[in-house]
């Protein structure tokens, strides 16, 4: 034990780092390609060696000390990945800023992540000129910008390592429950989710190849990409997602493995039949979905167009990394199901007096190695999403008799009608088994005698009507009355943030029953 009660690491002992990930997948196969965006590639070798320069940089040319913190607002991109890992190396993470914001928005979150440099792309180089920042001192963009700059850097031999506890990226929350809050997120709980991605999807080896499209700005798009060359596999990345160029890539055998949002999945299926039917998926082993629930009659088309046994639907959330997965085989047995704990996770489902039992509804709470280290300077928040260590975000479940778990719904969209609960969640797997309707969400609104009433917004297919009357007809017999919508909008495109979530707050918003 050491003299300040800590104990006495062994001589072993090596601090988990993605970097030192990389670097270690490097040593099996220094010149095998490790990244490709369109025309640009870099082995393992050079991607290891401009992450070093990356940091050499940040310490010894722009003076940054350890424990500072940047931002980076861009696309996807090859310089994305090298920059996230070259700053985390040298202990300054980066706030991972989405590109779709507002300019007020981009400041608001540089600002409240105290981010001394922001990194920009081309395509949002004037906006970050023409934003007012409170803490950023140095905007630097990639390209040529960049390259000047790491090509002057030296690698420093005596880089201390980071310790794993130590903040790796500072996702922020998509602000769909109030303004976004900074994610402190770990190296040790994003690198010991990698080693759990790769015992659960089968697509995570040094032989597969994952393809990305999916924004690096979110949690979820930069986990599932950067793993794949954190464990030796080959990633390539596409600057934005467009469902024909994905199926072409699929059809090519680019990917063994890739991650989509429901949004993804809507506009795949929305090609017309013959672009579906002459694309292929010949080396695809697993589709990995997140970021919002799958309805069961999305699922059903991911398994009929895309093969039985390769879809995993995984719960998870920025602050507790992944917690459930259905795995292929339950995907058609279990419905509305997003699985069982992933591995080295615990699931506790909590009312205000206890643990609930099988078939009864409580908040879910989940413990595991992937747990965030807190809200960056919000105490209080950090505090009410732990309950004794254990972290919640405020969705409903309820667990079978096999430990399988369902989410019923967001803690705060439950509607409560008449005195009685209804989850939307709910309503709204039935209104898109409606041949045609292909998005739908609800939601409450004031009403005088019930205290709130179902407002459905739905997406139809294009030329197509639908009134209150004929959807209530169609879900006659499907739900209980009072869980059949009052009032129908039409909308051209559900409210959507970067992330697949729909915005029920802007649904809610000025919109009467």
């Amino acid at each position: 034990m050491g003299s300040n009660g800590v104990p006495d690491l062994p001589a072993s002992y090596r601090p988990l780092s993605v970097a030192g990930g990389i670097r270690a997948a490097m040593s099996r196969d220094p010149e095998k390609i490790a990244v490709r965006h369109g025309d640009q590639e870099r082995s393992y070798r050079d991607l290891v060696s401009r992450i070093d320069r990356v940091s050499a940089w940040m310490l010894d040319g722009l003076k940054l000390e350890p424990g500072a913190h940047g931002a980076i607002l861009a696309g996807n991109c090859i310089d994305y990945l090298e920059i996230v890992a070259g700053a985390a190396q040298a202990g300054i993470p980066l706030a991972t800023v989405n590109p779709g914001l507002s300019p007020r928005e981009v400041a608001g979150i540089c600002d409240d992540a105290e981010a001394r440099v922001l990194f920009v792309d081309a395509e949002r180089a004037e906006l970050a000129r023409d934003t007012d920042f409170a803490s950023v001192e140095q905007v630097f963009v990639l390209g040529d910008d960049l390259e000047r700059r790491l090509t002057a850097a030296r690698p420093r031999a005596d880089l201390a390592p980071v310790h794993e506890w130590e903040t790796f990226t500072i996702p922020y929350t998509s602000g769909t429950t109030g303004k976004p809050k900074g994610v402190l997120v770990s190296h040790r709980s994003r690198i010991l989710q990698f080693h759990g991605m790769a015992s659960e999807y089968g697509c995570y080896s040094p032989d597969d190849r994952f393809l990305g499209f999916t924004p690096l700005c979110h949690g979820g798009g930069l986990a599932f990409s950067i793993a794949s060359i954190y464990l030796g596999g080959q990633l390539e990345l596409l600057s934005r997602f467009d469902p024909g160029e994905v199926l072409r890539r699929l059809d090519e055998g680019a990917a063994t493995g890739v991650f989509m949002v429901p949004t993804h999945f809507h506009a795949i299926f929305a090609l017309e039949k013959a672009v579906l039917a002459k694309h292929a998926t010949p080396a695809l082993k697993s589709i990995i979905s997140n970021a919002a629930a799958l309805p069961q009659a999305t699922k059903e088309r991911i398994v009929d167009h895309f093969g039985d046994g390769i879809l995993h639907e995984t719960y998870g959330s920025t602050e507790a990394g992944i917690v459930c997965n259905l795995r292929p085989a339950d995907q058609l047995r279990k419905q509305r199901c997003v699985g069982q704990p992933f591995t080295s996770t615990e699931v506790r489902l909590l009312d205000e007096n206890g643990e609930v039992g099988p078939g009864e509804v409580g908040e879910l709470f989940s413990n595991s190695p992937f747990l965030f280290n807190g809200y960056w300077r919000k105490p209080r928040e950090t505090a009410g999403a732990f309950r004794d260590g254990w972290v919640s975000v405020g969705d409903l479940a309820r667990r079978d008799e096999e430990g399988y778990i369902y989410i019923v719904d967001r803690k705060k969209d439950m509607v409560i009608s008449g005195g009685v609960n209804i989850f939307p969640r709910e309503v709204e797997e039935e209104l898109v088994r409606h041949p045609d309707v292909l998005d739908a969400a609800v939601v409450g609104v004031p009403d005088e005698r019930w205290g709130e009433s179902l407002k459905a917004f739905v997406v139809l297919r294009a030329g197509l009507t639908l009134n209150a009357e004929e959807l209530a007809t169609f879900c006659e017999g499907r739900l209980a009355r009072f869980k059949i919508p009052r009032t129908v909008e039409t909308l051209p495109a559900l409210p959507r943030n970067a992330y697949g979530k729909v915005l029920k707050g802007e649904l809610r918003n000025d919109r009467p029953a």
